[in-house]
């Protein structure tokens, strides 16, 4: 056994597939959602289903010693009365428990995992206690935060084509030394050193699925009449702008009149009235095409809602938009290159894939996250199964991150866990 892991808001199990490759073995995980955890447990035959504030407190401490901690917990805001600092503020929170467990045991290294935001102006007070509280235990930790995306790694690293940033906090196990070391974060949020995140295929690297009929990724018949007139729209203007790509602002056909009978009402904020202008004059430019290209799609009746009157391209040089990625958003349809893909969510905006004309399916959405081809979902519904995906960590980052973790702080793990420090450092 090269080392052990305890898995904490387990959700799927990314963390443990990470670890696992590793060398990992599990020895704790707990999930408090029932149907996350019957896929954790189907996948990795070890059962998390709990509620680690019954496990880990005051009172009790059913979560045994590790070496290696990981939690992707959520962060409910702190105190900020300045009344109570430390061990003392973090009562009541999720983070209080994972400090408990942290105080019994010690563990040679925790890698705890969150939202970008995490990291922003609006939760620096929550940033501070936990630095503190860990550097109170003993525990080597960066003032900055380690933030990484699995789009900065090449595929043979393990990266997948996600933009995806999350924050990590990586700590070390030294003792009374942590109250004077200050080191760099393991990470920085920038592209591995010969890697172009521009060089990602979705149809290459993913890679896609073959065919265009996947059960639950087709889109509607609404969906596709959006999608052929504005292709058509996207079309239409190569030719017109003679090869010129699109601009970056976004299209609004509500905001489509002759630019010298427009009016803007005195108040209105800057960078809507830049936007207005901007549209104002695009159609000026090209009245004649755009007003056949509305009449023939019907763009200003019911079958096509305002959101759906909006194009935000970010396709660059793409000259369909059957050739992109889209995402249906309340603030328009939105196209980008089908290089990579925004990150997974845990709501139902799921990716569609123009070259499929389709939904990514479920399969491609586990192996966005770097999941094997192998991982079950079981019989649930793919809603569900893009809700934990979305939810979860990216196997290949929490790999990349907990290796340059290791060797950060080798000079300590070589005193307190040299078989951990070669099992992830390789």
């Amino acid at each position: 056994m090269s080392f052990t892991f305890v898995d904490l808001f387990a959700g799927i199990g990314g963390f443990h597939a990470a670890l696992s490759d590793l060398g990992g073995t599990c020895v704790f995980a707990s999930e408090i959602d029932p149907k996350a955890a019957v896929i954790y447990h189907a996948n990795w035959g070890v059962d998390p289903l709990g509620d680690i504030t019954l496990d880990a407190n005051d009172d009790t401490m059913n979560v045994p010693s590790c070496d290696v901690l990981t939690a992707g917990f959520p962060c409910q805001p702190f105190s900020k009365s300045g009344a109570q600092r430390g061990m003392d503020e973090t009562r009541g929170t999720l983070y209080w428990n994972i400090l408990k467990i942290i105080q019994a045991h010690h563990p040679s290294m925790v890698l705890l995992e969150n939202v970008r935001n995490l990291a922003g102006p609006r939760h620096l007070h929550e940033w501070q206690i936990i630095i503190e509280t860990l550097r109170e235990e003993g525990y080597v930790v960066s003032d900055t935060p380690a933030v990484f995306s699995p789009h900065l790694l090449p595929p043979e690293m393990g990266g997948t084509p996600q933009v995806r940033e999350r924050v990590f906090i990586c700590a070390t196990y030294v003792g009374e030394a942590a109250q004077t070391l200050r080191p760099d974060p393991p990470v920085t949020n920038r592209a591995i050193e010969g890697w172009d995140p521009q060089e990602w295929s979705l149809e290459k690297h993913l890679p896609l699925e073959d065919g265009h009929d996947i059960e639950g990724c087709a889109l509607s018949a609404s969906e596709r009449l959006w999608i052929d007139a504005w292709n058509e729209f996207v079309e239409m203007m190569w030719e017109v702008r003679d090869g010129r790509r699109l601009p970056g602002f976004p299209l609004w056909a509500d905001a489509w009149e002759p630019f010298g009978t427009l009016r803007i009402p005195s108040g209105t904020p800057k960078w809507k009235a830049d936007f207005l202008e901007k549209n104002a004059e695009f159609y000026t430019a090209h009245r004649k095409p755009i007003d056949r290209w509305t009449k023939k799609w019907k763009v200003y009746s019911d079958a096509f809602p305002p959101s759906r009157r909006k194009l935000e391209w970010q396709a660059q040089d793409t000259p369909r938009l059957w050739d992109t990625v889209m995402h249906l958003r309340p603030s328009g349809i939105r196209a980008k290159r089908a290089t990579y893909v925004p990150a997974l969510v845990a709501i139902t905006q799921t990716s569609i894939v123009g070259s499929r004309q389709r939904r990514l399916s479920v399969r491609e959405g586990a192996r966005l996250q770097g999941l094997p081809d192998g991982f079950a979902f079981g019989d649930q519904p793919d809603a569900l199964s893009f809700k934990q995906l979305g939810n979860g960590v990216s196997v290949g980052a929490v790999r990349h991150v907990m290796r340059q973790h290791a060797r950060r702080d080798a000079w300590a793990l070589e005193q307190t866990s040299p078989d951990l420090l070669t099992a992830v450092t390789g």
